[in-house]
């Protein structure tokens, strides 16, 4: 993101907190109270979160005189931090309709121009390594208030109500053809890459999560990937040849899912009249063929995979396949907030001109993989310590980023997990197959 530099980290530090204020800028405060369900958390609580990382780890301990805000705030805002003490639950941040949103832009503020005062003097590598990660943490955080800002806003079926106007392109997607009467002509493309003894995880040159390493040695067989995200034309292929209605293409712990959710399309797909739509962060519009499928839990995917007679790919393929690709697609800055159809060839070409397309952006990629410890993985001393490693049990790794992920927040080793079930993240996924 920056060098360790004093002035280079005031300017990202104050880069990125206007990020947020950009993001959450739209939305009422009423908007940013609500909680939809336990795993999502109102927009107010994100904003006060990521500035309570902040005061906890870098004002109150590095900075002399400094005078906390409100030392309520370090039980209503603390997220899952043992070490710091006890915190308010998680399913119940919903009902905080104190302190305000008002109040809780007073937090930032206040904590801002102490971490202004902290950032002109002279840094050790430890505070700015915390400065570092705060600010990825951020940048996390800006993603999930983009996922549960949709997820609220889609619980007033009677408005669905825009996030932000909806763009013109929207607009013609919206009044497009019936996507259901789109069948997925082309075949699928493969890239085929040979197996052998690789080198995953991040070297250690530049910011990573802890997760994201040690770097080590994993076997991998010659495989191929499919050269683009399934899109949702082959959704609707796999809808109407009863996808939904085959237990056999299921995982048992998956089908048992499908049952109790009534899972019969994906996450905010809806049938009307006029044909499929899907509710986005620009409203409800048409579903569009040639676009990647998006909010597919773990299981949906993998039932898809063994209905095409595929399968999803290991995080370790999926990283040795992006190894070279530039990190540009429709993320960041240049992102549209809803997965977009390939706009053509990535530059790198990939084995008789196969050519990878969309893989960064667009939508987390769900692997195989289990989200656990790399060999060598040690716990960081202290309260950070609690990061990832934590959670490394009974969810699954996704790769690639997606449509609302913050610009200069991915890499190829970056490793996005979730539980399987999940659906309200940006997910979707490649398929993978045995050479």
């Amino acid at each position: 993101m920056t060098s360790n530099s004093p002035a280079s980290l005031l300017q990202a530090y104050r880069s990125v907190r206007a990020h947020t204020d950009s993001l959450t800028a739209p939305l009422s405060d009423e908007d940013q109270c609500i909680q939809s369900m336990p795993d999502v958390s109102p927009t107010k609580w994100h904003r006060a979160h990521v500035t309570w990382f902040f005061e906890t780890f870098l004002c109150k301990p590095r900075l002399d005189g400094y005078a906390e805000h409100d030392p309520a705030f370090g039980f209503l805002f603390n997220s899952y931090y043992e070490t710091i003490g006890k915190r308010h639950p998680r399913p119940e941040r919903g009902n905080l309709s104190r302190p305000s949103c008002a109040e809780v832009t007073a937090y930032r503020r206040h904590v801002d121009e102490a971490m202004g005062q902290l950032l002109t003097l002279e840094l050790d590598d430890e505070i700015a390594d915390l400065v570092t990660l705060g600010l990825h943490h951020e940048q996390q955080h800006q993603e999930l208030i983009l996922m549960d800002i949709k997820h609220v806003l889609s619980c007033n079926p009677a408005l669905w109500p825009a996030y932000r106007a909806l763009g013109e392109a929207a607009h013609a997607a919206r009044t497009g053809a019936d996507a259901s009467a789109v069948k997925c002509a082309d075949k699928v493309r493969w890239a085929s890459f040979d197996g052998g003894e690789l080198a995953v995880g991040h070297d250690g040159c530049g910011f990573a999560f802890d997760n994201e390493g040690p770097r080590h040695r994993v076997l991998v067989e010659p495989f191929r990937l499919a050269d683009r995200p399934v899109t949702c034309a082959q959704w609707l292929e796999f809808i109407a040849d009863g996808g939904y209605e085959t237990p056999t293409l299921w995982l048992s712990d998956g089908w048992g899912q499908r049952l109790a959710h009534g899972w019969e399309e994906p996450s905010y797909w809806h049938l009307a009249d006029e044909g499929w739509q899907v509710f986005t962060l620009e409203g409800l519009k048409a579903v569009a063929p040639d676009e990647p499928v998006c909010h597919l839990s773990y299981y949906e995917a993998d039932a898809f995979a063994r209905w095409a007679g595929a399968r999803l790919p290991t995080e370790f393929e999926w990283e040795h396949a992006v190894t070279g690709l530039p990190r540009t697609g429709n993320i960041g800055s240049c992102a549209s907030l809803h997965p977009g159809p390939a706009n053509g060839p990535t530059p790198a070409l990939r084995n008789e001109q196969v050519e990878l397309q969309q893989m960064y952006g667009d939508v987390w990629e769900w692997t195989s993989s289990p989200y656990s410890a790399y060999p060598g993985f040690r716990v960081a001393p202290g309260a950070v310590g609690e990061y990832n490693g934590k959670f490394m049990i009974s969810q699954l790794v996704l790769r690639g980023g997606c449509c609302a992920t913050p610009e200069g927040h991915i890499r190829p080793t970056y490793r996005n997990f979730f539980h399987p079930h999940t659906r309200w993240h940006f997910s979707g996924l490649r398929l993978a197959a045995a050479q």
